[in-house]
């Protein structure tokens, strides 16, 4: 399935599937003992965010660089205002996922996002600057045979078996960049911009070595405490990377220059003029 008739076929489903909010209650299982076990888990483009990146390179013991060069696919359509990449799916008949075996996923704790709340689907209208509606709906595709089974849930409930409370998190982290008014207006950033972009987001490794082995520490105010924790938490690092992000992009006022930083700007400007 390529990029246009993924988006058909989700435009199709926003259009015909009822609205589901978190009480809402529908019937699935996935389990090895049902027919079609596994099937889900080829032929589909499953979308990586920064957080999934880091859950799955860290449980397989890569460098973030590393695990994006061997397994990830990076697409950049012209509608396109950031870089998202797209898992890299084995080069076999089924074009299956390179992480699932006879008896099921194999990074099953790490598994993204898509895998994650499948086959629960979350559409919104939010902006950052707009607050709209959120809603979900079902996946309910032929090839699936989980929704005959008998085990009954709710939408929240789902979630909370899933373990989705941190992919939320980090996804509205994403989405205070993603969905910016200064790209939802059609203004786009600069190359450069786009790599700092995929450094602070994707590129967790090269972004500690951007904070810890420039001058990053000596321009901005960061607390010492908060600077050790940086060195080692992989979380609190991408939170930061989208709080500079904001800054550096947008120049929204999520970052402290240090005043010595400015003073000398300033006096540099001054003695342009």
């Amino acid at each position: 399935m390529d990029r246009s008739d993924a988006q058909g076929l989700e435009d199709q489903i926003l259009k015909d599937a009822p609205r589901l909010s978190l009480a809402s209650r529908f019937r699935f299982a996935c389990h090895p003992g049902i027919s079609c076990f596994n099937a889900c888990c080829g032929d589909v483009n499953i979308v990586l965010t920064p957080y999934d990146v880091l859950r799955l390179r860290r449980r397989l013991g890569l460098g973030s660089q590393d695990f994006l060069a061997t397994h990830t696919l990076l697409p950049f359509a012209k509608t396109q205002t950031l870089p998202i990449p797209l898992l890299k799916m084995r080069e076999d008949a089924k074009k299956s996922c390179p992480f699932v075996g006879p008896e099921g996923c194999t990074v099953y704790e790490d598994r993204p996002w898509p895998c994650r709340v499948y086959p629960v689907g979350v559409a919104s209208s939010h902006t950052v600057s707009r607050p709209g509606e959120e809603f979900y709906f079902i996946l309910d595709e032929p090839q699936c045979h989980g929704h005959k089974e008998e085990r009954e849930w709710s939408v929240g409930d789902w979630f909370r078996d899933q373990c989705v409370e941190q992919y939320h998190e980090f996804g509205d982290l994403m989405k205070e960049v993603t969905l910016h008014p200064r790209l939802t207006s059609g203004k786009p950033l600069e190359p450069k911009q786009i790599e700092l972009y995929f450094m602070a987001t994707y590129e967790l490794d090269r972004f500690r070595r951007f904070v810890f082995e420039s001058r990053f520490l000596d321009c901005y105010e960061v607390a010492r405490d908060y600077a050790d924790k940086l060195r080692s938490d992989d979380e609190e690092l991408l939170r930061f990377g989208f709080t500079w992000l904001r800054f550096a992009l947008f120049g929204e006022h999520t970052m402290q220059v240090k005043p010595e930083v400015l003073e000398a700007k300033r006096a540099e400007l001054a003695a342009r003029q």
